[in-house]
């Protein structure tokens, strides 16, 4: 992959394991994905109406790394990064529901991160939280109730009106999933051949009794490995 896809891959990575998570609520608790807000920039991961309220999530994949927080502050491995300040923009989000139910809407914005290997949590954001992907189902499910069964049919019903949402061209949704499904078995292949190699490059001259490393001819490939009877 080049450099400018390689990002893509890993988010596209990163948000299929909390939709599965998000996709397997409670009763009475739905999701939404990949909602077109005004501009590219402006979508929305996901979005979760439930008795407990209305949140949006704002995935992200930094699987083993180390996570520090602190009010706006968020650091991954040491390097800033600006999510809390674009996680709230869930207003945005608020607003939009306001317009169409004739009343606010709060929305609450969740950062959820894929298997980080540690959040530090030096000082909670005030109007963002920040979760494990492990946890994030059940912090949703321990929110105190705000919505009735009526109250989240009637968000429902305004957030499935595609006018709501910027037009796209969506394609086809299963197609594209299978096509994903296809690349990222071929990156799981390809990352074991290379971890094959480098362990034959490791291994396979010791393995050889002394006297019979040989260099090969120019242009071919040496693969070394030892043969047990």
């Amino acid at each position: 992959m080049s450099d400018d896809t390689r990002p893509w891959y890993v988010g596209a990575v990163g948000e299929t394991p909390v939709g599965d998570i998000l996709d397997c609520l409670p009763e009475g608790w739905f999701a939404r994905h990949a909602l077109p807000g005004g501009t590219r920039e402006t979508e929305i991961d996901r979005l979760v109406i439930g008795c407990g309220g209305v949140f949006t999530i704002n995935t992200k994949h930094h699987a083993g790394k180390n996570i520090w927080v602190a009010g706006r502050t968020m650091l991954v491995d040491g390097q800033r990064e600006q999510y809390i300040p674009k996680a709230e923009g869930a207003g945005k989000v608020a607003r939009l529901l306001g317009e169409r139910r004739l009343h606010p809407v709060p929305v609450h914005p969740l950062i959820v991160h894929l298997d980080p290997k540690r959040i530090m949590m030096k000082a909670q954001p005030e109007r963002v939280r920040v979760l494990n992907s492990h946890e994030v189902r059940r912090w949703l499910k321990h929110q105190p109730q705000s919505l009735n069964a009526d109250a989240v049919s009637d968000l429902l019903a305004v957030v499935d009106e595609p006018s709501l949402w910027r037009a796209t061209d969506s394609g086809d949704r299963a197609r594209a999933r299978r096509q994903f499904s296809k690349l990222h078995a071929e990156v799981r292949v390809a990352r074991g051949r290379r971890r094959l190699w480098t362990f034959a490059g490791v291994v396979g001259p010791l393995a050889l009794p002394a006297g019979l490393l040989v260099s090969p001819p120019a242009g071919v490939p040496l693969l070394l490995g030892a043969a047990s009877g």
